[in-house]
């Protein structure tokens, strides 16, 4: 990010900001954000993923395709599988992150975590 004339950070152009909503908002529900965080810890096929979210194949399948169209996930073949992973190291810094700091937040104060909630985060 380059600086401004006045010391402080040059906004960045709207695209860049209109496609950070995008994944932003991809990643807002729960069940989405779980399985990025999942994949940020290692590969994984539907049935693993769902097992671990506790979603159904269908709602997980349906899921992964959404990250899988937006580019923040892909998939590759390992015989009869189709394996997951998340595509963008910066995605998985963000969310292992945000994730970390509410974890943190919870164990020390458990009202903290619940203010995000509470502002339609």
């Amino acid at each position: 990010m380059s600086r401004a004339a006045d010391g402080g950070f040059e906004d960045p152009p709207a695209e860049v900001l209109a496609e950070a909503a995008a994944a932003f908002g991809l990643l807002a529900t729960p069940a989405r954000l779980h399985i990025v965080w999942a994949l940020s810890q290692g590969e994984s096929d539907v049935t693993g993923l769902a097992d671990r979210v506790g979603g159904t194949l269908p709602s997980v399948s349906q899921h992964l395709t959404k990250l899988k169209l937006a580019g923040l996930v892909r998939s590759r073949r390992e015989g009869r599988r189709q394996v997951y992973l998340v595509d963008d190291p910066d995605v998985v810094t963000v969310v292992r992150l945000m994730v970390g700091q509410l974890v943190e937040r919870a164990g020390q104060a458990p009202a903290q975590s619940s203010r995000l909630r509470g502002l339609g985060a």
